[in-house]
């Protein structure tokens, strides 16, 4: 009884494209490290050992070939830091994501497919949400409240609904005057029925895309927070707070400022080119 929205949104490329290949392999490796790491990491994380602080990575010259990546200021496996980093950012990015997405597609589903006041309400609710600036409200909530991840979580994703509202309200309004949806009024079926059985499912494909914007996002976010001290507590390998770590160290060892910088921007180019593959494979995709 269900049927996809008709979308042109020019050339189809979708899985053909290398970049988006290149993103799920990216996205692949950085899930991989995530669900694993307890079990990849060549060192303890938080072991710290001052006997050996500052050791050079393996393209360097008298590097210990037990420690690929060297170590930090403090002597702890860079590597090992470097995957535990990967963890956190992920389990932050997919549950800021979740959270955020219930809310938006909440409010955007019964904004577009109601519309009246309930439309109204939702409207101005994005509208006051896109003024408000993120970075300076979750600095001083966090600020205020004391870091944790947890808070970090409720609080970026009470921040990052707007997105998920704006596209799911826009295209519930074009579902709802389609023939499929007017068939399950006329077969009896309740409100709940028609939102979850025939509009969610038809418009899953433009919110997946949001989806892997809203983890990149999220990701940076918390490390700038980290970076500045009120995001992932420490002795946790937050890159962002790896990044803050090292920057006093930047001039003398670039390389420990280097590396966890190069993996936030890797993992967030492989993540956007991923969402730009599956907007080409979702958004020219016309069936009925």
């Amino acid at each position: 009884m269900s049927a996809a929205v008709t979308v042109n949104a020019g050339p189809r490329r979708g899985w053909r494209s290398a970049g988006t290949w290149i993103g799920a392999v990216i996205v692949g490796i950085a899930l991989f490290c995530a669900v694993f790491a307890p079990l990849i990491v060549p060192h303890d994380p938080f072991a710290q050992d001052l006997n050996r602080r500052l050791l050079v990575p393996f393209w360097m010259e008298g590097h210990n070939p037990d420690f690929i990546l060297g170590t930090d200021q403090l002597g702890r496996d860079y590597l090992s830091r470097l995957i535990w980093g990967c963890r956190i950012s992920m389990l932050i990015g997919i549950t800021v994501t979740i959270v955020s997405g219930v809310i938006g597609i909440t409010m955007g589903v019964l904004g577009g497919f109601f519309g009246g006041r309930i439309d109204d309400a939702v409207l101005f609710a994005i509208t006051t949400r896109l003024s408000i600036p993120v970075v300076l409200v979750a600095l001083a909530v966090v600020g205020l409240l004391g870091t944790s991840m947890t808070l970090l979580v409720l609080t970026l994703g009470l921040l990052l609904w707007d997105r998920f509202a704006v596209v799911a309200r826009s295209t519930s309004m074009q579902v709802r005057n389609l023939d499929f949806v007017a068939a399950a009024w006329c077969a009896g079926c309740s409100r709940f029925r028609v939102l979850s059985r025939e509009v969610l499912p038809n418009i899953a494909s433009h919110l997946v895309v949001v989806a892997t914007l809203e983890i990149a996002l999220a990701i940076l976010l918390e490390a700038t927070l980290s970076f500045l001290g009120l995001g992932v507590p420490p002795p946790l390998p937050s890159w962002g707070l790896m990044i803050a770590e090292a920057k006093d160290y930047m001039f003398f060892s670039p390389w420990v400022i280097v590396i966890p910088g190069v993996a936030l921007f890797v993992l967030v180019l492989g993540i956007n080119l991923l969402g730009d593959g599956l907007r080409d494979a979702f958004g020219t995709r016309s069936r009925s």
